[in-house]
C-alpha cells in the first residue's frame, strides 16, 4: 500500500485531497498544526468506511515539530510515497505592496515557502526508497509572473502581495528541485488548485472542493511516464492546464 503525507489537511482541500487518495487506495497521514483538529479529521474519514488514515501533528512554521513528525513518521513506515505541501496563508487582505507590513511579508513567506521547504527537506530520505516518488507544491495561479504581467488575464494584478510573492518563490522551487531529482524516480510539479470556495477566501471563489482537490491529486499519482518540473493551472490555462511560469 502506498502512503501519502499531507500538510494542512484537517481541512478544505487537503483533507479533501486526503480522502480522495484513501479511495484509491493510499495510506494516509493527515498532517494537522493541531493534533486534536487532525485526529476530528480523521473520524470523519473512519466514519465513511475510509480507515487507512491516521493524523500527524507537524506545524510548518516550526523545526521542531517537523522534526518531531519526521520522527513519529519513521517509526511507522520506511518509505513515504507521496508528500503533499499543502499548508498555507493568505496573510490577511489587501496587500499593498508599499503599505504591508514587513512581518505580514515574513509570515506568510514561513508558510508558504519555508515551510514547504523544510518539509521537504526532512522528508525526502523517507521518499528515496519509493518506487514512485511524487512532491506536489500546491501553489496558487497568481504565482504566475507571465500572467501577472498580462493585462487581459482576468486577475492581472491582484494583489495579495505577500502571498503573491510566496507562491512565486514556492514556484522557482519547485523548478529547481524538479531538476535536481530529474535523474531518478521522482516527479515534482507545483499545482495550482483553481479559485475555489474555501475558509481560505471567504468562500468567494467559484470552483468546488473536489475538483481543487482532484488536481492535486492527479499530479501525486503521476503515472512512471509522467512529466515533472510542470506548473498546472486550469485558472491559468484552461485548454492545456499547463500554466506559464
Amino acid at each position: 500500500m502506498k502512503t501519502a503525507l499531507i500538510t494542512g489537511a484537517n481541512k478544505s482541500i487537503g483533507f479533501e485531497a486526503a480522502k480522495q487518495l484513501l479511495q484509491q487506495g493510499y495510506y494516509v497521514y493527515l498532517g494537522s498544526r493541531d493534533l486534536q483538529k487532525g485526529a476530528g479529521a480523521v473520524s470523519q474519514l473512519q466514519a465513511e468506511g475510509l480507515t487507512s488514515v491516521e493524523p500527524i501533528e507537524i506545524d510548518v512554521d516550526s523545526a521542531e515539530s517537523i522534526n518531531a513528525a519526521r520522527v513519529t513518521l519513521g517509526q511507522k513506515t520506511q518509505v513515504l510515497d507521496v508528500l503533499i505541501n499543502n499548508a498555507g496563508i493568505s496573510g490577511g487582505l489587501p496587500q499593498p505592496s508599499l503599505e504591508t507590513d514587513i512581518s505580514i511579508y515574513k509570515e506568510v513567506f514561513e508558510t508558504n515557502f519555508f515551510g514547504a521547504i523544510a518539509v521537504t527537506q526532512a522528508f525526502l530520505d523517507l521518499m528515496k526508497p519509493a518506487a514512485e516518488p511524487r512532491i506536489v507544491n500546491v501553489t496558487s495561479g497568481l504565482g504566475s509572473l507571465t500572467m501577472q504581467t498580462t493585462p487581459t488575464w482576468k486577475y492581472f494584478m491582484v494583489k495579495p502581495t505577500a502571498y503573491v510573492a510566496s507562491k512565486a518563490a514556492l514556484n522557482a522551487f519547485t523548478i529547481v528541485l524538479a531538476h535536481e531529482l530529474r535523474d531518478t524516480a521522482f516527479k515534482v510539479n507545483a499545482v495550482d488548485p483553481g479559485y475555489t470556495a474555501t475558509d481560505f477566501n471567504h468562500h468567494s471563489g467559484p470552483g468546488t472542493v473536489p475538483d481543487a482537490a482532484a488536481r492535486v491529486v492527479k499530479a501525486a499519482t503521476l503515472a512512471q511516464d509522467g512529466p515533472t518540473g510542470q506548473f498546472y493551472s486550469d485558472d491559468n490555462a484552461p485548454e492545456t492546464g499547463i500554466s506559464p511560469w
